[in-house]
């Protein structure tokens, strides 16, 4: 601001002195950075004192300087014909730290070149911007782990978690290194975990070269029209089996599952539904979670490269995350202590998979499942679910006992088998 003041005595005009404070303004400036607050004024005055407040609660005074007890400015003393001169006061925050963010101002006053017992005072403020790089990124799977479907299409969830930055990153997804083509919605997050858009998932139908086309609707209307025929004695359903072969496949109840991947038919590309909500954090960062939900077909989703990427102005390129969807392969068993005897406690342990070219690891997390061929197991339950199984005090009566391994997740399912071998006998 600048005061123009006329005063008339005797005839003789006096020009009051003024002053004009200006403020340099700032770009974001990143989290550990050196920055450098400026304040220009302009005056024909002389300085009485400069003063650097921020801007909390209440103003906290963080610089001042008066030129009572500084003679750098005494040359301005008394020269009411000099030319009026250019100040600048600065302020240098090294490494600034979040709770450096906010508003600053610089006030000025000097004393009337007409009255020393004028003070003029000006002022003006410069709002600081901190940003804050991502610090973490994950990719996970909603509802994992999950068992593999194999007679109908489901829904599947990729999860996105980007924390700690500030302001909140813009996400996006990628499959094999293409941008994904989504379809925004507003859907609740608690609805994407629990299968959401189910309308949308498109019609399948199992068309394994070992069985027959069909599906649980075909089944249900053959039963009815065989109802509705009323029943067939013995005679006619052996004439009809060898004039109708093919009828008589479809009414038998399915008693194998081939653990090979399901082959759905899809008339179209899938749709992918994008879906993303931030939230605060307690230290004024910002948590993203981003959303990609779209119809699983796991013969041709096996294997494939998704990535979720952030921009944010704090970092020179984006910030990602990978992860290649793999169905598991042949799990790798192995058994403590490797030649068991009666009354040990013998443990067998999923270590590892076998992965095809492009996977380092199964993903999702694949959930297991053991069952003893032939019985239950040794405590008498007919499944156990985790990775690891657990058999105390193994009784002579289990040697050569087959152990069964399914491990599955929505993109397959494969079984492995085990054999124990029990040595010796128990003595008490």
């Amino acid at each position: 601001l600048s005061f123009l003041y006329l005063i008339l005595s005797s005839s003789v005009f006096f020009l009051a002195g003024y002053l004009t404070v200006t403020s340099e303004s700032l770009p974001p400036v990143v989290i550990g950075d050196t920055v450098t607050l400026k304040c220009n004024f302009q005056t024909d005055g002389s300085l009485k004192e400069i003063v650097w407040f921020r801007e909390t609660s209440a103003k906290q005074k963080i610089f001042s300087y008066n030129a009572m007890y500084n003679t750098s400015y005494s040359n301005m003393e008394d020269n009411r014909k000099r030319e009026d001169l250019v100040y600048q006061s600065t302020v240098r925050l090294p490494e600034v730290h979040m709770e450096d963010d906010g508003l600053y101002e610089c006030h000025v006053g000097i004393y009337d070149r007409n009255s020393k017992d004028k003070v003029i005072l000006a002022s003006s403020s410069i709002t600081l911007t901190v940003i804050v790089p991502p610090k973490s990124i994950s990719v996970l799977v909603a509802n994992s782990p999950a068992p593999f479907s194999r007679y109908e299409a489901q829904n599947f969830t990729l999860v996105c978690i980007v924390t700690g930055a500030k302001p909140a990153p813009m996400v996006y997804f990628k499959r094999d290194g293409e941008l994904i083509d989504v379809v925004p919605t507003a859907q609740s997050f608690s609805s994407v975990g629990a299968g959401l858009w189910s309308t949308q998932v498109l019609t399948s139908r199992d068309v394994d070269d070992t069985k027959l086309q069909r599906t649980l609707l075909e089944q249900e209307e053959k039963q009815a029209r065989l109802d509705h025929n009323g029943p067939v004695d013995s005679q006619g359903q052996e004439e009809e089996s060898e004039l109708n072969p093919e009828e008589t496949t479809e009414i038998i109840p399915e008693t194998i599952v081939s653990r090979e991947f399901p082959r759905w038919v899809q008339t179209t590309d899938p749709l992918y539904y994008f879906y993303h909500r931030q939230q605060a954090a307690g230290d004024g960062t910002m948590e993203v979670r981003a959303m990609l939900t779209w119809s699983l077909n796991p013969q041709l989703d096996n294997e494939a490269l998704f990535s979720c990427e952030v921009n944010h102005p704090a970092l020179s390129m984006p910030m990602q995350a990978e992860v290649t969807l793999a169905a598991p392969r042949g799990p790798k068993l192995s058994m403590s202590p490797s030649k068991a005897k009666v009354g040990d406690t013998v443990r067998i342990t999923v270590q590892g998979f076998q992965l095809g070219p492009s996977a380092s690891e199964v993903f999702p997390e694949p959930m297991f499942t053991w069952t003893k061929v032939g019985g239950d197991l040794l405590d008498g339950r007919a499944v156990h679910n985790g990775r690891e199984l657990i058999l105390e005090r193994v009784p002579a009566e289990l040697n050569g006992s087959m152990f069964r391994c399914t491990a599955q997740n929505p993109l397959g399912s494969t079984d492995t088998h085990t054999r124990l071998i029990v040595f010796g006998e128990l003595f008490v």
